[in-house]
């Protein structure tokens, strides 16, 4: 199997590209039949293969340009390997550069640079550097041979697997070390010891093959630790409570919404099912046999009525629960393709129903536009009267109610008899409390008293728990 493509395929999962192992063999199957040569012919195989979307194909484009660029650590960029001192410093040497073979002059230890051929006669480390096949390629400028050696040194080396920051020294001194890299620093410290003019020229080509190797590593790193980084983070954030994210972080964490919503949509998309007819309607079928003298050429079936669900969602915007009730109106309504209609009400001291916003405006200004008309101090009661002259009557048993707050009502009445209402006439009644389970009931709390009018009542205070939630309400509703 092709280790480089499916270190492709893995850089790709790492960005949230689901790629499936028959999808993997189909990529395969692509590069083997278009081959590495035609880079424009193969990325457009590749995408055929593993990117089912506009979004995915985007993401693909620039993994793939990052992925298989060879910019980095190809020694197209370096500059002159030979200084002033040297027959010419513009091009290698002369008989070095004959040896297009790699193997420089031979093996025999000559450079063809007197300054280091001087230096070789008076040191045996020298001597066996020269000969050595990685100074034999840095001396003949040969950089088709130094970039495959440091591609070969970093798989070697375990590149791939670089995660963090910290490792970038440890993996360029692993790649440079198998490329052979001890030799020359020996040869360099032999040269010290000695005083020898040579030491400035070998020491200009140490410095070329680290540069060089750590531009590699860096772009590496790039490419190996963004995806497995970005996964970490979004991890940490999806279990953070809502209101310790800072606002920097706030357009990450509706990017990681939408993703879970996405994730969602794709477990809870309809499946087509086979119709199901309705009672055999009888009069109509004899009706359409008449004109054919009773002959029933034609049956008619009774439709099946099927009362449509609805979700509607209640969600207290007062100052406390704002940034909740934020997040799960923005996962909700990504999820518009595969929920059934939904209407939501926001609420602090009264209740009113802002469905039109998220029809008419972007859903980060309808959730702005939410918490500035609904803003304040929280009366349950007050919201849940507002309730039910406006939507009592249209709940029936296919309408799931979802409330999110912390059903703290400063004191006021609760009005436990409409939420009793609420839940006779509904399928399910969720209620989403962003605050400890050990805090409900205390204080000013009603919690304790809005259990007996709920079928689920859940803490829920960060991304992972309303993606439960959310998961769980999908569920039930198809």
């Amino acid at each position: 199997m092709d280790s480089s493509l499916v270190g492709f395929v893995r850089i790709l999962r790492s960005h949230d590209l689901r790629v499936s192992p028959a999808e993997t063999l189909d990529a395969l199957a692509a590069a083997e039949a278009l081959g590495y040569g035609d880079r424009g012919r193969l990325r457009i195989g590749l995408a055929a293969a593993l990117a089912k979307s506009r979004r995915e194909e985007e993401i693909f484009g620039v993994l793939f340009d990052r992925y298989f660029d060879h910019s980095a650590g190809d020694f197209a960029t370096a500059g002159t390997l030979a200084d002033d001192d040297g027959p010419d410093s513009s091009t290698p040497p002369a008989a070095t550069e004959a040896a297009g073979d790699g193997q420089g002059g031979g093996g025999s230890g000559e450079s063809g640079d007197p300054v280091l051929d001087r230096a070789a006669a008076g040191s045996e480390r020298v001597r066996d550097l020269l000969a050595s096949p990685l100074m034999q390629a840095l001396l003949g400028g040969q950089r088709g041979e130094l970039s495959a050696r440091l591609r070969r040194a970093g798989r070697d080396a375990g590149i791939a697997d670089i995660r963090l920051f910290t490792q970038k020294g440890q993996y360029t001194r692993r790649i440079l070390a198998a490329m052979g890299e001890d030799q020359l620093r020996g040869a360099i410290i032999d040269l010290e010891r000695r005083g020898d003019p040579a030491l400035d020229r070998l020491r200009s080509y140490r410095d070329l093959l680290r540069e060089q190797v750590r531009d590699y590593v860096d772009a590496q790193y790039l490419l190996h630790a963004e995806g497995h980084n970005r996964q970490f983070m979004d991890d940490v954030l999806a279990k953070t409570r809502l209101s310790n994210i800072e606002q920097h972080y706030t357009a990450r964490v509706r990017e990681l919404v939408q993703r879970m919503a996405r994730k969602l949509a794709s477990r809870h998309s309809p499946r087509p099912r086979p119709r199901r007819r309705g009672r055999l309607d009888m009069a109509r079928t004899l009706r359409a046999g008449i004109p054919h003298d009773g002959v029933l050429m034609q049956t008619h079936w009774r439709q099946r009525r099927r009362d449509r669900a609805q979700v509607l969602a209640l969600c207290d915007v007062s100052g406390s629960v704002a940034a909740y009730a934020k997040f799960l109106l923005i996962f909700l309504y990504s999820l518009q393709d595969v929920l059934p209609r939904m209407r939501s009400f926001a609420f602090s001291s009264h209740l009113g129903e802002v469905s039109g916003l998220f029809e008419e405006e972007p859903i980060e200004r309808a959730v702005e536009l939410v918490n500035w008309r609904y803003g304040g101090a929280t009366d349950y009661g007050a919201s849940l009267r507002d309730f039910s002259r406006l939507a009592l009557n249209d709940i029936n048993r296919h309408t799931s109610v979802i409330i999110l707050g912390d059903a703290r009502n400063n004191r006021g009445d609760p009005e436990l008899p409409i939420m009793q209402s609420i839940y006779q006439r509904s399928k399910q009644v969720i209620w989403l409390n962003p605050e400890s389970r050990r805090a409900w009931g205390t204080g000013d709390s009603e919690m304790h008293r809005y259990l007996s009018t709920c079928h689920l009542a859940a803490e829920c205070h960060n991304l992972r728990q309303l993606e439960k939630v959310v998961d769980q309400l999908l569920r039930s509703v198809h």
